[in-house]
């Protein structure tokens, strides 16, 4: 049976407070699909509300990052109990295998230091030799520049080596807010790993029915 890993924002899950109606309907859609399905949640502002304040007081990137994960797990707890699996969260990727190949759907978080949920899809996806990564997120998908301003233009297709140029632009710290790391697109990359970007229920639906949908594919 095909696996489908989802990388779900930690701001999609709690915009500002747990977005119920949004975990409801996402519920709904991935229990009707036929397909397995791997879950990663993210920190979203939560993880970086907690990283801001030990950078604040000088902690190393390290113990940063090692607050952010626990966030990241913390949501997907509440994953877990919306699906009504089982308590236990893996922690690295052969205890998700370990999940996966029991349940439809397992759910996870961050792994360890270094390394962001969008790369712990990655790599999973990797591991269960899965072709389809999609990434919930706020955004409807990659711009040319920031979304909020002016003379942003939306891109709905583009390759890895176009989009590798974008990464450039940036550099990463723990917490940081963007649709994919550089370690995830270069599994992506590596494995042919397709990513989808998107954003809201509507537009997830339409991806999985194989319909029209808003989103950015990487490639």
């Amino acid at each position: 049976m095909k696996t489908i890993v989802i990388s779900l924002g930690g701001s999609v899950i709690v915009p500002k407070n747990v977005d119920y109606v949004f975990l409801k309907k996402f519920k709904q859609i991935i229990q009707r699909d036929k397909r397995k399905f791997v879950i990663v949640a993210g920190g979203g502002s939560v993880a970086r509300d907690y990283i801001l304040a030990l950078r604040k007081e000088g902690a190393p990137n390290k113990r940063q990052d090692y607050i952010g994960i626990e966030i990241t797990r913390l949501n997907a707890q509440l994953l877990a109990g919306l699906f009504n699996l089982p308590k236990e969260i893996p922690t690295n990727i052969k205890k998700v295998k370990a999940l996966w190949k029991k349940n439809k759907i397992t759910v996870c978080g961050g792994f360890r230091p270094n390394i962001t949920t969008d790369g712990v899809a990655a790599e999973i996806a990797k591991k269960l030799n899965s072709k389809t990564l999609i990434n919930i997120t706020n955004v409807p998908g990659l711009y040319t520049k920031d979304p909020k301003l002016k003379g942003a233009k939306f891109i709905k297709d583009i390759n890895y080596k176009g989009f590798n140029k974008f990464l450039e632009k940036f550099k990463e710290k723990p917490g940081q807010h963007f649709v994919l790391d550089r370690y995830a697109a270069k599994i992506a990359q590596a494995e042919k790993i397709k990513v989808i970007i998107l954003k809201g229920i509507n537009n997830l639906k339409a991806y999985l029915s194989n319909k029209k949908f808003k989103g950015t594919i990487i490639h």
